[in-house]
């Protein structure tokens, strides 16, 4: 006799591309749950008969959603809902939040049966690390909305995680490598299938590589995070204290170059000072006054004073 699940909602990962990655509890939650809300049933249709199972199905995508929720959480209350994406890890650039939301809202159970993840798949495969990133979903399709999308994110400090269509792929990886740089990344695609393949490379490398070739499969990219800054050197520093004292006294200068490179700013403002004293001549001594010739040097008995000498250099 199977086992009668107690009311409520249970998010169940579902095999990406090899159905011997559905786990034994997933198995189970499909075979006994009330009702199935499945992002398309014929997909779904194929995985229930894998596990040998007829069950109810209730269709719930982003066109339906906002109608059928309701009718969802209210069966939560006597009910258990199973919610499933075609491929994966429901909620993960797939429809279902706002189901687990109005479901917590209401008091109902909420129970998550993990497994595959294609993104969470494609960081073990990309080599690339892994201690932080970011998952983006898709990205804008039109390109200047894409080009905004990545330049919100080309200073996080994380490996990015994006998905894309085998169309799209080339033009999406060049708008990447002009937003964010030439970085290293990685293009994983048919995970868990026989044809499986992960490609690195940088973005421009790995753009041109499939601007003809457009791939077939489920694909996602992965992005390596930005390479550590380079510290500002003296020629930067000099570079900017230049700019900033033909707009501001010294002590403002030092400040806001200070402030910009992340440099001391009392060793920023005697560099300031020197920049705006005269500099030395070829030859010269002190605060860029010439020594006088000695006797022998001179051509004449009366020799060029110092500040004379300099006026002539000038």
């Amino acid at each position: 006799m199977k086992p009668v699940l107690a009311p409520g909602l249970y998010i169940v990962a579902t095999p990406i591309g090899n159905l011997g990655d559905l786990s034994p509890r997933a198995s189970e939650i499909l075979s006994t749950a009330d009702v199935v809300a499945v992002e398309d049933s014929r997909v779904t249709a194929g995985l229930l008969r894998h596990i040998g199972v007829k069950r109810p199905m209730l269709p719930y995508h982003d066109h339906n959603a906002d109608h059928v929720r309701p009718g969802l959480i209210a069966r939560m209350a006597s009910e258990s809902v199973a919610l499933v994406s075609d491929a994966g890890t429901p909620l993960i650039s797939d429809p279902g939040y706002k189901l687990v939301r109005d479901a917590r809202a209401a008091g109902h159970l909420v129970v998550t049966i993990p497994g595959p993840c294609a993104a969470v798949a494609a960081l073990t495969l990309a080599g690339l690390p892994t201690d932080r990133f970011l998952f983006l979903g898709f990205l804008p399709s039109k390109q200047h909305a894409r080009a905004e999308a990545i330049a919100e994110i080309a200073s996080v400090r994380a490996t990015l995680v994006l998905y894309e269509s085998g169309p799209r792929l080339a033009a999406c990886l060049s708008a990447l490598a002009e937003g964010l740089g030439d970085r290293e990344a990685g293009v994983a695609r048919e995970i868990t299938k026989k044809f499986e393949e992960c490609v690195t490379g940088t973005l421009s490398a790995l753009a041109a590589r499939y601007a003809d070739a457009p791939p077939r499969g489920e694909i996602v990219i992965v992005v390596a995070p930005p390479g550590e800054a380079r510290p500002p050197s003296v020629e930067d520093a000099d570079s900017a204290l230049v700019e900033a004292l033909t707009r501001l006294p010294v002590s403002k200068a030092a400040g806001e170059v200070a402030k910009k490179l992340g440099l001391d700013r009392r060793e920023l403002y005697a560099r300031a000072m020197e920049l705006k004293s005269p500099l030395p001549l070829a030859g010269g001594v002190g605060e860029g006054v010439v020594s006088a010739p000695s006797p022998a040097e001179s051509p004449s008995p009366n020799p060029v004073s110092g500040e004379t000498r300099k006026r002539e250099g000038n």
